[in-house]
C-alpha cells in the first residue's frame, strides 16, 4: 500500500499560518463576546475549527493568546497612531466595529475581560497605561496623567453603555454625532488651563 506523500513544507507553512490566524479570530470575537474568563480553550479551537494542541502550540496558553489579541488590536494601533489621533481612532472603531475595516474588537475584549482574573491582568494593564502614557502627552498641564486618565474613563464608560451594556440612545446613535459630541468635550479638556494651586 502506498502512503500518500507528504505536502511540500511551504504549503504546510501556509495551512500553518491560516490556522493560527482562525485562532487569533476565534479567540477576539469570543473574548470580545465573553470575556477571558468565560471563554474556554475548547471554545476557541472549536470555532477555529482547530485542535486544542494547535492553540498551545502557537500561543503557549490561553493568556498568551490573550497577549497577541491584545497586541494584535489595541497596542498595534497605539504604536501606530499619533497620540493627537489616538482618542478619536478608539472611539471611532467601538462606535463602527473598526476605523481601518479590520475587526478590531481589542476594547470589547478589554472592557469584558479587565479586573476578571490574575491571568490576564498584566496584559490589560499594560494596554491601559501605554494608552494612558500616550494621551498625557496632549495636554501640557502638570495634571496631564489625570486628564490622560479622564479621557480612558470616557472611552471606557462609552464602550460599555454601548457594546456591553447596549443601553438606548448610545447603543444605536450615529457614530459621526457621538464623535463631534465627545470629541468637543475632549477638546476642552486637554486644552483647559491647570488649575492646581
Amino acid at each position: 500500500m502506498e502512503e500518500a506523500p507528504c505536502p511540500p513544507a511551504g504549503e504546510r507553512r501556509r495551512d500553518a499560518a491560516a490556522t493560527r490566524l482562525r485562532l487569533l479570530e476565534a479567540a477576539r470575537d469570543l473574548f470580545a463576546e465573553r470575556g477571558y474568563e468565560g471563554t474556554t480553550v475548547r471554545e476557541i479551537a472549536e470555532r477555529a475549527g482547530a485542535n486544542q494542541a494547535l492553540l498551545f502550540r502557537y500561543f503557549g496558553s490561553k493568556q498568551g493568546l490573550l497577549t497577541e489579541v491584545v497586541a494584535q488590536g489595541g497596542l498595534e494601533r497605539l504604536r501606530a497612531t499619533p497620540p493627537g489621533e489616538l482618542f478619536e481612532a478608539s472611539l471611532r472603531s467601538l462606535l463602527t466595529g473598526s476605523a481601518t475595516g479590520a475587526a478590531d474588537r481589542s476594547l470589547e475584549v478589554y472592557l469584558r475581560s479587565v479586573g476578571r482574573g490574575e491571568e490576564e491582568a498584566g496584559t490589560l494593564r499594560e494596554l491601559g497605561e501605554e494608552y494612558q502614557s500616550a494621551l498625557a502627552t496632549l495636554s501640557g498641564a502638570e495634571d496631564g496623567a489625570l486628564r490622560a486618565d479622564l479621557a480612558m474613563a470616557w472611552l471606557l464608560g462609552i464602550g460599555l453603555m454601548r457594546t456591553v451594556v447596549a443601553r438606548e440612545p448610545l447603543a444605536g446613535a450615529d457614530p459621526d454625532a457621538v464623535c463631534r459630541l465627545v470629541l468637543g468635550a475632549l477638546d476642552h479638556l486637554w486644552s483647559a488651563p491647570d488649575r492646581t494651586e
